[in-house]
């Protein structure tokens, strides 16, 4: 049955223009088919009691997927995000603290995730601020105005935020900024905060049509005032600085003395976070490999990193990650975090499901098609903490992942190596492992993508 049928050989204006609505006639025939199809039948008897996942998956593939590795870093405890979307920030902390674990002596040390979350929404509400007055010439109708408003101080970031978080105001141990029931749930906190700064940007964008630039620089002040005392209210007050002591694994007590969040942060870790680069799999054809990218208006803190990508075929993301991981150190990656998903088992496989056989629909779309058509983006950050390999190639990886230990192996997850193509898009390294041509890539001026474009998306 087709509908709003034309001749063969017609064009597709002639179709486009007979296509209309459908008719109860066609309706009758779609429902008459199903009816006709005893398999059809079958499989709704199934669905309408199952978990559609539970009948798609290919249990051979699920089966075979073994958590072992050749190379395994983790010995540590995951962490646990809670209802929140902080995994970026997760994922970076325990990138830092895989080293100040070592330092310090404590395997399951975990760094306060409060901490830079609570300036991180500081931050970032003044981000959001400027721009808005940066955008007030336009009207409120306008695409990119709306995407502000509708993006406004979110849970999620990208590598180069955290970044830019840690530089500004350091780190401290999770005793010293523990968390909160807004920290671990942090919905109404949020939408709070959202309404804060949306009449806030009503208000700036008035004080300009106004051309009154006292009244604007009170509005900015009161408002960023009210969001640090919501802040501090559902959060608590950051330490400017900690008296620190501790006993190690060994039953050795430390008493360190006083410390600031700065002081803490270089004391515990060795990495020079500006040494790391952020690649990312770019897959449409007018992003060439070895350009640099950026996103306007993506960022949280004003006259710091910007996001910067720097556009590589997965294949050389994934070596550089191998590499990192053979050398002792996990890797911050960013992925599209859903599709072929096993989560109580904590399992990845690009040909885990098979929507198509169950539902007898065509579903599958390369990369570059899904990027175009909305079909798939970064939506979560890990950290590569194994990886499996065997004459020389790559089988599988190992996951840290921030959902606590119900999930997977105690919370660690398995990636197959088919899934790391098709659904990673990011992956954090140190910039002197970039081959030659690279590095030169990097000094290159950046495409500036509209804000809306998927990859601005966050983690």
């Amino acid at each position: 049955m087709t509908v709003g049928y034309v001749d063969a050989g017609a064009s597709s204006d002639e179709y486009m223009r007979k296509s209309k609505a459908l008719t109860a006639d066609q309706v009758s025939a779609l429902r008459d088919s199903f009816a006709a199809d005893p398999d059809l039948k079958h499989k709704q008897n199934a669905i309408v009691r199952v978990s559609v996942d539970e009948l798609a998956i290919d249990h051979q593939v699920a089966t075979a997927l073994s958590n072992s590795m050749s190379n395994r870093l983790d010995d540590w405890r995951v962490t646990h995000q809670k209802k929140t979307g902080r995994c970026w920030l997760f994922a970076a902390l325990n990138l830092l603290r895989s080293e100040a674990r070592v330092k310090l002596g404590v395997k399951n040390f975990e760094f306060s995730q409060n901490f830079p979350m609570y300036f991180d929404k500081l931050e970032r509400a003044n981000y959001f601020l400027e721009s808005i007055m940066q955008t007030a010439d336009r009207d409120e109708g306008d695409r990119l105005v709306q995407h502000l408003l509708h993006t406004v101080l979110g849970d999620g970031g990208q590598w180069n935020m955290a970044v830019n978080i840690f530089q500004k105001y350091g780190a401290v141990p999770k005793s010293a900024m523990p968390e909160t029931e807004s920290s671990s749930n942090t919905g109404r906190m949020n939408s709070i905060l959202r309404s804060v700064l949306r009449r806030g940007a009503w208000e700036l964008r008035g004080s300009i049509q106004q051309d009154d630039a006292a009244g604007l620089a009170r509005a900015k002040s009161r408002i960023l005032a009210d969001v640090h005392r919501i802040l501090t209210l559902h959060l608590g007050t950051p330490p400017s600085a900690i008296d620190w002591d501790y006993t190690d694994d060994e039953r050795t007590f430390h008493r360190v003395g006083t410390l600031t969040p700065h002081e803490f942060l270089s004391k515990y870790t060795t990495s020079d976070l500006d040494n790391y680069v952020c690649l990312v799999d770019d897959p449409r054809a007018e992003h060439a490999k070895g350009s640099t990218l950026t996103v306007e208006h993506l960022g949280n803190v004003i006259e710091a990193h910007p996001v910067l990508y720097l556009n590589v075929d997965i294949g050389v993301a994934k070596q550089l990650a191998r590499d990192t991981i053979l050398d002792g150190e996990p890797v911050w990656f960013g992925c599209d975090v859903g599709p072929h998903m096993v989560r109580k088992d904590g399992i990845w496989d690009a040909r885990l499901f098979d929507y198509a056989g169950l539902y007898g629909a065509e579903l599958a779309m390369g990369k570059e098609a899904r990027v175009r058509y909305g079909e798939s983006a970064m939506t979560h950050a890990m950290l590569l903490t194994g990886v499996d390999i065997h004459d020389g190639g790559t089988r599988r990886w190992r996951v840290e992942n921030s959902w606590g230990e119900e999930a997977g192996e105690n919370g660690f997850f398995t990636m197959a190596d088919n899934w790391f193509d098709e659904y990673v898009f990011e992956v954090v390294v140190d910039k002197s492992r970039l081959p030659a041509e690279l590095q030169v890539a990097l000094g290159k001026q950046p495409t500036v993508l509209p804000a809306w474009d998927p990859m601005g998306a966050l983690a």
